[in-house]
């Protein structure tokens, strides 16, 4: 059956980065304890497809609370999928986005994008590192080794990160091919960018209980007993540094901005 043989390839896209990419992992791991150590925060950040790897990583059961999704409605199909594309090409507009967030130079940050050629995932690489934070891209350098930038820099986005984790995704995304089909179909840059965020996560928190320090974990909203106050409680220190925590109060104006 078709949907046996994109599984197959699915787990060869991940078995290829359980053998490829461990290294980087572990270096992406140690970025992000270092930034949780330091107080920091995690922003993520992706266009178009890729901004679901951005939202995967936030208010994630299992996961860390300190993540701090930079997103925007132009770049996520809420103002259309032609728009969408349009918008993620535009030099400048991930100036405009990163001027809204508070950030320091004590954070991380995950930028993702399976081509890394488009202006605005590599705007936002250069615009935290201008803010002396440390850049980590998940992306395919398949795709983007041969692909010429969009950015005014020249740049594609493994040019820019400190650490830059190939998520094994052959060129155009998908996977299988059938018969009587002129394209191929089943992609595969979700699957392997969730797997890649979070181990990334998964590595940051082995490397900070091994030196002994512990970070806030959530816990799924849906077991019983994990009431808000809970959350609350595990969220409350990243307030003012995580816009999408609480939106009357950022509506309101009490978002702190950098």
């Amino acid at each position: 059956m078709a949907f046996e043989s994109y599984v197959d390839g699915l787990q060869g896209v991940l078995e290829r980065i359980k053998r490829e990419q461990a290294g980087k992992i572990k270096q992406a791991g140690e970025l992000v304890a270092a930034a949780l150590s330091a107080g920091g925060v995690i922003h993520t950040f992706g266009t178009g497809h890729s901004h679901l790897i951005a939202d995967e990583a936030f208010f994630r059961a299992g996961g860390i609370a300190a993540i701090n999704p930079i997103l925007d409605e132009r770049l996520i199909f809420l103002k259309g999928a032609l728009e969408s594309t349009r918008a993620e090409r535009e030099d400048g507009l991930a100036r405009e986005l990163i001027a809204r967030e508070d950030v320091r130079a004590e954070d991380a940050a995950i930028i993702i994008s399976n081509s890394g050629r488009n202006a605005v995932p590599v705007e936002m690489a250069l615009e935290m590192k201008a803010r002396g934070v440390r850049v980590i891209a998940i992306t395919s350098l398949d795709q983007s080794l041969a692909s010429p930038a969009r950015h005014s820099s020249g740049k594609r986005l493994y040019e820019l990160a400190d650490v830059t984790i190939d998520n094994c995704v052959p060129m155009g995304d998908a996977l299988l091919s059938l018969p009587g089909m002129d394209s191929k179909i089943g992609p595969s840059s979700t699957v392997a960018g969730a797997a890649i965020i979070n181990s990334i996560i998964v590595e940051a928190l082995d490397e900070l209980l091994r030196r002994g320090e512990r970070v806030p974990v959530l816990p799924s909203a849906n077991v019983e007993g994990v009431s808000e106050e809970t959350l609350r409680n595990i969220l409350g220190p990243y307030k003012g540094r995580i816009k999408y925590l609480d939106m009357d109060e950022f509506a309101a104006g009490k978002h702190a901005k950098g």
